[in-house]
Formats: C-alpha cells, sequence, structure tokens
C-alpha cells in the first residue's frame, strides 16, 4: 500500500462514497484501517475501545462522506482527524469524574500529542523516517546515521532535522474540538 495517496484518489474516493458504493468504504478500511484503530489505541491505551472507535469512525465517514473537503488536505489527514476527535471524546467520557478538570486536560493533550506524533511518523517520507529510527531506536548520531544509510553527513542532518522538525508540530495542535472546515468537527 503506497504511503501517498494521490490527490485525485482522495476526490474519487469520495464520490464513490457519496454513491453509497459498499466496495469503496471496504477499499477504504482496507486502506485505512489500521491507522484509525492506532491512533484510537494511542489515545485511549484500550485495545476493545480502539475497536469501537474504529467502527465510529468508518461508520461516520460512510454516513457523511460529503464532511471531508478535499481542498482542505487528504483523505488520510481527515480520517485521522476524525479519528483523533472521536477518540479525545471517548477519552473526555471515560475519565470524567476520576480526577481534577486540569488532570483531565493534561491527560487529553498528552494523548493528542502522542497520537499526532505517531501519525507524522507514519506519514512522512521513508527517507526522514529511517533516519529518525536510527537516532531514536539505535541511538545513531548524524554520522553513524549516514553510514548506515550510505548518505552524506550533510544529508543525514539535513533528514535528522526536518524529520525532528515535523514531529516537534506535534504538540501544536488545535483544540480538538475544533476542526477545520470539512474535516469532520465534533459529532
Amino acid at each position: 500500500m503506497p504511503k501517498d495517496v494521490p490527490p485525485r484518489w482522495d476526490r474519487r474516493m469520495q464520490q464513490r462514497l457519496a454513491r453509497g458504493e459498499a466496495a469503496a468504504l471496504g477499499e477504504l478500511y482496507d486502506r485505512f484501517a489500521s491507522l484509525v484503530h492506532s491512533l484510537a489505541h494511542r489515545v485511549l491505551g484500550d485495545e476493545s475501545a480502539a475497536d469501537r472507535i474504529t467502527r465510529e469512525v468508518f461508520g461516520y465517514i460512510w454516513e457523511n462522506p460529503d464532511a471531508y473537503d478535499p481542498k482542505q488536505g487528504s483523505l488520510r489527514s481527515w480520517v485521522a482527524r476524525v479519528t483523533q476527535v472521536q477518540a479525545v471524546a471517548r477519552l473526555r467520557q471515560a475519565e470524567l469524574g476520576r480526577g481534577s478538570r486540569e488532570d483531565l486536560e493534561r491527560k487529553v493533550a498528552g494523548a493528542n500529542a502522542a497520537a499526532r506524533a505517531d501519525f507524522i511518523v507514519t506519514s512522512m517520507p521513508a527517507p526522514l523516517r529511517a533516519a529518525l529510527e536510527l537516532a531514536y531506536f539505535k541511538r545513531r548520531d548524524y554520522r553513524q546515521a549516514a553510514a548506515d544509510l550510505n548518505i552524506s553527513e550533510d544529508e543525514a542532518r539535513r533528514r535528522l532535522r526536518l524529520g525532528l522538525q515535523l514531529l516537534s508540530t506535534a504538540n501544536t495542535l488545535p483544540r480538538e474540538d475544533i476542526a477545520p472546515p470539512g474535516y469532520g468537527g465534533s459529532r
């Protein structure tokens, strides 16, 4: 499955969903179910809750295909955003009354940042992801990463810098209950 879904595919998929093509939903599910489930699991930390969110997200998409606006971004990003909104709403509901409002907001912010970081890493180009994985998981510096990847040290530094810049955006999310137009805010 290719990581980069062309915008043309996004528009066609939305049109097929709007026509009620069950095969389109199946294709969309095949392509994005693991993304939806992993983001929901990252936010909720519970396998069965992530399963429920996955069903809810694809149910929402099936019932509201026009909520997606291809002009606003990729279908993958929209699906991830719908998932995040649903999972955070479920987390808030589950945590209601278990602590202070501040504790809940800290937990939600942490879950949001973690889910966003996961999405960023899985969405970034393979060369950036490979450099970051070497640096993070194998504790390689840029020189060692360059040797492992058979690239120049300058290129390794560039990839690591860009990857880290992308990851740094994980903590700068808009409020989770406010989504851009066409990105399916809170239901």
